[in-house]
């Protein structure tokens, strides 16, 4: 994919989808945060059923650790891994009361110090909370990056690179969210759904690519 369709790609998403939202439900930067570190090898649909639950009762640091690690546990048991979710929950919870006066902090390197939360999570965080243009590829955007060309690399940090070098600077801060609802819903892993793909053209994996 090179630069002319690079922009187009971009272009055509934005206008599809002028102001993208991540699909998980939050009120607020430490109910984000809860969120997207539970969302990890479980969906958004899944999570957003567990974290209605737990933030009716508990959607602060304090309030968590008021709940307790077992009870916390038994709210979020409907996800995959609940077990050591809640155990990172409970301690990261503790460290924001103890280290950060219960606020989410705004540097990388604070929020990967976080137990549970690795370098996507931390990305989601910064873009969705704090507007900051990072890239939190996920299996979505890093099979959408290959697949269409637009960000190959062989693994996760890899595509993250090439996106920040390659999708203009206009597209930045919205991009993740387009790559991943792109990736989601219609360039699925099974079989991508070409025929109903507003950038097919534009794709080096597309039926049409080999005609270029």
């Amino acid at each position: 994919m090179n630069k002319t369709q690079i922009r187009e790609f971009f272009e055509i998403l934005r206008a599809a989808n002028p102001s993208p939202q991540t699909e998980l439900e939050y009120a607020s930067v430490f109910e984000l945060l809860a969120a997207v570190l539970l969302s990890a090898q479980a969906t958004d649909v899944g999570v957003n059923k567990a974290t209605r639950r737990l933030f009716v009762v508990a959607n602060t640091p304090q309030k968590i650790l008021d709940l307790g690690e077992e009870k916390l546990a038994d709210a979020i048991k409907t996800i995959g891994l609940y077990k050591t979710k809640a155990k990172n929950l409970y301690a990261t919870c503790r460290i924001l009361v103890e280290q950060y006066d219960s606020q989410v902090p705004r540097s990388r390197e604070a929020l990967e110090s976080l137990p549970g939360v690795g370098r996507k999570t931390a990305n989601v965080v910064l873009n969705v909370a704090f507007g900051e243009a990072t890239m939190a590829v996920d299996t979505h955007i890093f099979r959408v990056g290959n697949r269409t060309g637009l960000a190959p690399g062989k693994n996760v940090l890899e595509v993250e690179q090439q996106l920040l070098r390659r999708v203009p600077e206009e597209f930045l801060v919205d991009a993740h969210h387009w790559l991943i609802l792109h990736g989601r819903y219609v360039c699925q892993a099974r079989r991508p759904l070409c025929e109903r793909c507003a950038v097919v053209a534009q794709c080096d994996s597309a039926p049409m690519a080999a005609a270029r």
